[in-house]
């Protein structure tokens, strides 16, 4: 979540070298290698968030490169595995209070609607294409890599 300034200011503003010298040494803003320094990177963003509209240009340049190095941690440690279609939809079924018979218009008969509920076998385009529609989400959802 970069602060979006636009890039037309971004290219002509310039950067208040002593004002920025001073957050930086002050934030003091490195690669993030432990809990404890992304606890610590991420209060100072928290600090500068509550600023709202009062940044300083400054203050929103180092905003910006504390979220980077946040956003690069995440990366590194807490990557998000894709989902198998059937674990998205008995999260989906979980989350909106359904059962497996719920869904037996959609996927087929009851053997076939167990079968793809319980991983046993992929859903088909058309069913992937029935459950985008039935619970509101893009059809990618349902494909796994």
């Amino acid at each position: 979540m970069i602060v979006s300034a636009e890039k037309a200011v971004r290219r002509t503003r310039k950067i208040d070298k002593a004002k920025y010298q001073r957050l930086l040494a002050k934030a003091l803003p490195t690669v993030i290698d432990s809990d404890a320094e992304y606890e610590r990177v991420d209060a100072e963003i928290g600090r500068l968030l509550r600023k709202g509209d009062d940044l300083s240009w400054e203050e929103v340049v180092l905003l910006n490169l504390l979220t980077l190095l946040i956003e690069h941690y995440d990366t590194e440690h807490y990557q998000i595995r894709d989902a198998k279609p059937y674990e998205v939809i008995r999260y989906l079924m979980r989350d909106r209070g359904l059962r497996n018979r719920d869904l037996q218009g959609i996927l087929g008969s009851r053997g076939v609607t167990s079968e793809v509920i319980n991983g046993r076998r992929r859903p088909s385009k058309s069913q992937i294409l029935a459950l985008s529609k039935f619970f509101g989400v893009e059809p990618e959802v349902f494909l796994s890599l």
